[in-house]
């Protein structure tokens, strides 16, 4: 989840990777360092603590260099503990992002071979590891190849060596790109963070070892030299930035219809020939958002008659729960393409026989590489750390998904009339943004609430309660309406607000009953719906009227209600809206 920068060519290195990781402290992080190798050797800065791309205290001058920013995992936040680190002879520096299982038994070993640490890290293991290989007698490329050989875990690195002045890549289980430029060669852990510097890119693969120079690259794979296709990435570096918006997630708020938009007329032809087209059982596996996407198709298939549908969390399979299918269709959702989880929970149901779809928003990412199939939602850059606009272009690819795996029924047929409206909707909803203001404010409040719901707003439930979360802090529970007597009822009181989504559905009367049941506990209600009744204006402090979308597909508009609210009532409470503290966008490491 820490961000990697890399950059050797003609220009000054420092401002290149000062602004390249400004646009990857999406991913999170607390700390943040550099270093450039030039005329002096390799010199070092460190610092707890936001990226600030106009330090004027940096003196270094050099045209290599290395970037990173920390999401402390092993070793306390500090600035010993920041990357880059050092071997003992100063003569490479190293940034790394992912987890080393086995760094304590290598540590050991290392020690007692006479080398000394300077942190807490698993990741400065790395550099020892390569500095004891390089005074085996191993040239640069070959010693990197035979440390990350004995390395159990996950790992992107990117290693500087003052003697050659060389810079060497390699990963496994977390990303990297290369960029391509005219004399120069850019590294970083997400396409984003070079992008104003060129649109030509290398996605290196597992096990991958790559000579990075000013002349591009030279990639080995098992001793081998092996090519990698070259990649043109099609977004804009408009998109990356704020716009005139005051944060990038109102800005990506704001962006959903065009974004929905774009993922519906991607397939003009409807969906490319999926792995099973006829599967048996379909199983979708995320983590997050993009496990609250899962519910919602598995919403939308459920009861089809065709095959059965569930929706498993991919961090909790470490032991694949099904048993082997003749048919079966495993759909994995991922907004980066890069988590961790997914991408093993995708693997262990390949393993148990399940054909893989996955479903991103990142074209090469590893889950689309290790798919036997992917669709890519068309959301563009995502900036902020809360999903918005690949949440709601996820739900979009989930209903075209059921209207093809249902193809020839009437629910698809009705599907497919709703997926064609839902731009338009989504534009109604955001022209309500000073109502979802005034009650996102209101909110702001309480510290505690429940968020209520019912069959086709159950997921939304869950998504908007973790939304409150990330954004404004707010101990926030997504709750069955019928669960809420299960025993929450007991922390009901007039400083506990409820959220409930009532759609015009046949459940609307059961939530109606229970609002009615939350008014006599005196704890505050306030409404999202799309069916007017004047009985839940009688309960209700505040209600708010959203635009009706039918076949099921309600959860998108009831979606963007909740993030405008918890992006309100964030602002309203003054917080990092686009950086949560211990948050970070892409979770790589399991």
């Amino acid at each position: 989840m820490c961000g990697i920068v890399g950059y050797i060519g003609q220009r000054e290195a420092l401002p290149i990777l000062l602004s390249s990781l400004e646009r990857v402290t999406y991913r999170g992080y607390d700390s943040y360092g550099v270093a450039v190798l030039n005329g002096h050797g390799i010199e070092v800065f460190k610092k707890v603590g936001a990226v600030d791309v106009v330090r004027a205290d940096i003196p270094f001058k050099g045209s290599t260099g290395i970037g990173h920013t920390r999401w402390a995992t092993v070793g306390a936040v500090s600035e010993r503990n920041a990357h880059p680190h050092f071997d003992c002879t100063k003569q490479i520096a190293l940034v790394h992002n992912g987890d080393i299982d086995n760094h304590r038994d290598l540590r050991e070993r290392l020690a007692a071979q006479g080398h000394t640490f300077t942190s807490e890290t698993d990741s400065e293991v790395i550099a020892h590891l390569i500095e004891q290989k390089l005074s085996d007698g191993a040239e640069l490329v070959e010693a990197v190849e035979a440390a990350t050989g004995e390395l159990e875990g996950s790992y992107a690195i990117v290693v500087l060596e003052q003697t050659t002045r060389r810079m060497v890549v390699a990963r496994r289980g977390s990303p990297v790109v290369i960029g391509l430029g005219d004399g120069e060669t850019y590294v970083a852990s997400d396409a984003p963070a070079i992008l104003p510097y060129t649109h030509r890119v290398i996605y290196p693969e597992d096990g991958d070892v790559a000579l990075v120079t000013t002349a591009g690259v030279d990639i080995r794979h098992n001793g081998s030299k092996v090519s990698r296709l070259v990649r043109t990435i099609d977004w804009d570096v408009s998109q990356i930035e704020k716009g005139g918006y005051e944060h990038f997630m109102l800005k990506e708020i704001f962006e959903q219809p065009q974004a929905i938009r774009d993922t519906i007329t991607a397939y003009p032809a409807g969906l490319p020939r999926l792995p099973v087209e006829n599967p048996d059982h379909v199983v979708f596996a995320a983590c997050g958002t993009s496990l609250h996407a899962g519910l919602v198709g598995e919403y939308l298939m459920a009861g089809n008659g065709k095959f059965t549908v569930s929706t498993v969390v991919a961090s909790e399979m470490a032991v694949v729960p099904f048993n082997r299918p003749s048919a079966g269709l495993a759909i994995a959702i991922s907004q980066s393409g890069e988590t961790a989880d997914t991408i093993a929970g995708m693997n262990g149901l390949s393993e148990a026989g399940f054909k893989t779809l996955a479903v991103t928003n990142v074209r090469h990412s590893s889950i689309a590489r290790l798919a036997n199939g992917v669709i890519y939602t068309t959301a563009g850059p995502e900036v902020a750390v809360a999903s918005t606009k690949t949440f709601t272009t996820q739900l979009v690819i989930m209903a075209m998904l059921a209207a093809r795996l249902m193809d020839g029924t009437e629910r698809a047929k009705s599907l497919r009339e709703a997926i064609r409206t839902l731009p338009n909707k989504v534009q109604q909803t955001l022209e309500l943004a000073d109502e979802f203001k005034s009650a996102g404010e209101d909110l702001a409040r309480f510290n505690n609430m429940f968020i209520i719901g019912k069959g086709q707003t159950r997921p939304v439930t869950l998504e908007a309660a973790l939304k409150f979360k990330e954004i404004s802090y707010v101990h926030a529970e997504g709750v069955p309406a019928g669960e809420l007597k299960h025993g929450p009822f007991a922390l009901l009181e007039a400083n506990t607000p409820v959220l409930a989504l009532v759609a015009d559905d046949a459940h609307k009367m059961r939530m109606l009953t229970t609002l009615r049941e939350i008014k006599a506990r005196n704890a505050p209600i306030y409404v999202l719906t799309d069916a007017p009744m004047h009985d839940v204006e009688d309960v209700a402090t505040r209600v708010i009227i959203l635009p009706k979308v039918e076949a099921g597909l309600a959860a998108a508009v009831f979606t963007v209600a909740s993030q405008l609210m918890s992006y309100y009532c964030g602002r309203a409470k003054n917080l990092p809206i686009d950086r949560p503290r211990n948050l970070a966008k892409s979770v790589t490491v399991p």
